[in-house]
């Protein structure tokens, strides 16, 4: 009897499977973790100025990083690696949060969900250019329609939209993040999700205390729990533990589809900031938010072109 074999591209096909599933899971739970930190962000600034939160937080984490390097035991990268490490900090250590962290003294994290809302399409063209990736036209048209949906969304919440100084702010931290998720994707496909942000973290150590040393004035240890609790959140699981998963759904899923999943994350900030700061969410929010589901879902079924022999 002859034993019937798969052609290759079906048994590829088959094989990477659930493989891009197990990583869009995973960067599902990043998307989440993530979408708590405006809403944290503007709890530990009632507490803390803006260069604390937005620069300790990022040293907390890269002290917990090095922790962990320590007792793992791992290897330093090898040398070809170090620039692309760098980026990686520049971006998600300093650019993002400090970025981020300044607008949310100026606007509400509802407004920062409307702008940060062009965060997967941004991490898609990014990809793109970076990772070696290329999207069908019917990616990108769905990352296009999905973005515009949560930004008619975010218009119609607030009667209104115009440019204003917190916006610029949001729009540098869209660019910084987008560009430190696809240089984690690249780097996580050889190093591992949870080793390139804490060597991007521990890389960029030194920085961030010459910036804390500059900038900050004295730590008001006298601040609410609430405020404290918060930090925590941002320093902990929106600077580091977070990245472990979305890192690894970067490799898994690739840069564009993974990064498509964030069209969700202006949800789960709004459904943080009911919850956390009493914002009122009604049924407007909830059938936008499916609406959404349905682009994501599209997209994921849409081709995307990943480099080969990486």
């Amino acid at each position: 009897m002859q034993r019937h074999v798969d052609p290759p591209e079906r048994g590829a096909a088959v094989a990477r499977a659930p493989s891009e599933l197990s990583g869009l899971l995973s960067g599902l739970v990043g998307v989440v973790a993530f979408g708590l930190t405006l809403p944290m962000t503007h709890i530990a600034l009632a507490g803390f100025d803006r260069y604390f939160v937005g620069i300790g937080r990022a040293i907390l984490a890269a002290l917990l990083a090095a922790v962990v390097l320590i007792v793992t035991r791992q290897k330093l990268p090898p040398r070809k690696y170090w620039r692309g490490l760098a980026i990686v900090s520049g971006c998600v250590a300093f650019g993002f949060p400090i970025f981020a962290t300044a607008a949310m003294e100026y606007a509400s994290s509802a407004h920062g969900a409307v702008i940060l809302a062009i965060l997967p399409l941004a991490t898609a063209m990014a990809g793109a250019v970076m990772a070696g990736e290329r999207p069908s036209l019917g990616f990108w048209l769905a990352g296009v329609a999905g973005s515009l949906l949560v930004l008619a969304f975010a218009i119609i919440e607030a009667h209104g939209f115009t440019l204003e100084h917190a916006d610029l702010l949001l729009v540098g931290s869209v660019i910084f993040a987008a560009i430190g998720y696809a240089q984690s994707g690249i780097l996580t496909r050889d190093l591992g999700g949870w080793q390139v942000i804490s060597w991007a973290l521990v890389f960029g150590l030194p920085g961030l205390i010459l910036c804390t040393w500059l900038l900050t004035g004295p730590i008001n240890w006298h601040a609410p729990l609430s405020a404290w609790l918060a930090f925590l959140y941002v320093a902990l699981v929106s600077q580091y533990i977070g990245f472990f998963f979305w890192n690894r759904g970067l490799a898994l899923a690739g840069v564009a589809k993974t990064g498509q999943l964030q069209l969700l994350q202006p949800f789960v900030t709004l459904a943080g900031s009911m919850a956390l700061l009493g914002e009122d969410v009604g049924l407007r929010h909830a059938g936008f938010a499916l609406a959404v589901v349905a682009i994501v879902t599209i997209g994921r079924r849409l081709r995307v072109e990943r480099p080969t022999g990486r």
